[in-house]
């Protein structure tokens, strides 16, 4: 949060001292563009992407309920599939051997 402060007292300064006229609302349109690049600079550094592979026989690779499949695999050379109900991988090609899905998620470190 003090980077924000900082980074909100420079926007301040340089509207101060440019040549051009800055009113309050152009402050403020800065301040809070520089503010929200900021706080998201802040979340992405403490963001990490969690991952597993699920394997399955037959058409269905499942995820765990708090993973979301970001892609598919299939056995029997099959590249089409979807993605069903927003944590199931379902390969399309009929008589499948296996599937697989790479199912991740969004964490903190």
């Amino acid at each position: 949060m003090m980077k924000s402060a900082v980074l909100l007292l420079l926007v301040a300064l340089w509207c101060s001292s440019s040549s051009q006229q800055c009113d309050f609302d152009d402050l403020i349109k800065l301040g809070g563009d520089v503010l929200l690049k900021a706080l998201a600079s802040s979340v992405l550094d403490k963001a990490g992407l969690q991952c597993t592979n699920v394997k399955a026989t037959g058409s269905y690779a499942n995820c765990p309920s708090d993973l979301k499949p970001m892609s598919c695999a299939c056995g029997n050379a099959c590249g089409s599939w979807d993605i069903q109900n927003e944590q199931t991988c379902h390969c399309q090609c009929a008589n499948q051997d296996w599937s697989s899905a790479r199912c991740c998620k969004i964490g903190t470190n």
